[in-house]
C-alpha cells in the first residue's frame, strides 16, 4: 500500500507528465512561499497563460472527491503563495489561472479542472 505522502508525490508526477504531453511547460515543481505550496505551475504555450496547479490525488472516495479538498482556507493559501510567486518573478502583468488536476489510483486516471477558482 502507498503512504498518503508517497501517494501526493506520484500523483504530482503523474500531473506533470499529463501537462507536458498536452503541451505545458513546466516551470516549478513544489514552490515554496514560507509554508504556503503550489504543486505545479506551468506555461499552456496555447492560452498563454501561466497556470498554477493543486494536485489532488486519491485511491477512494471515502473523503469525497480530491478536488473538494481545495476548500476557500486551501484558497487562500494557494492564491497567497501565487503572489509571492509573482512578485519573486516580477510577472504581476502575465495572464493566469488557476487549475486543479485530480489524480484517481491505482487506475492513474486524470481528470483536469481548467480555471477551477
Amino acid at each position: 500500500m502507498i503512504k498518503n505522502t508517497d501517494s501526493g508525490a506520484y500523483g504530482e508526477e503523474l500531473a506533470a507528465k499529463y501537462l507536458k504531453k498536452k503541451g505545458y511547460r513546466i516551470l516549478e515543481r513544489n514552490f515554496r512561499s514560507g509554508k504556503h505550496e503550489i504543486d505545479l505551475i506551468a506555461y499552456d504555450k496555447r492560452s498563454g497563460y501561466t497556470v498554477f496547479v493543486e494536485v489532488k490525488t486519491r485511491s477512494n472516495s471515502q473523503f469525497g472527491l480530491p478536488c473538494e479538498a481545495v476548500d476557500a482556507n486551501k484558497i487562500h493559501f494557494l492564491l497567497l503563495a501565487e503572489a509571492s510567486y509573482l512578485k519573486m518573478k516580477d510577472a504581476f502583468d502575465v495572464p493566469v489561472r488557476n487549475d486543479i488536476i485530480e489524480v484517481y489510483l491505482p487506475d492513474e486516471r486524470i481528470n483536469h479542472i481548467a480555471d477551477a477558482f
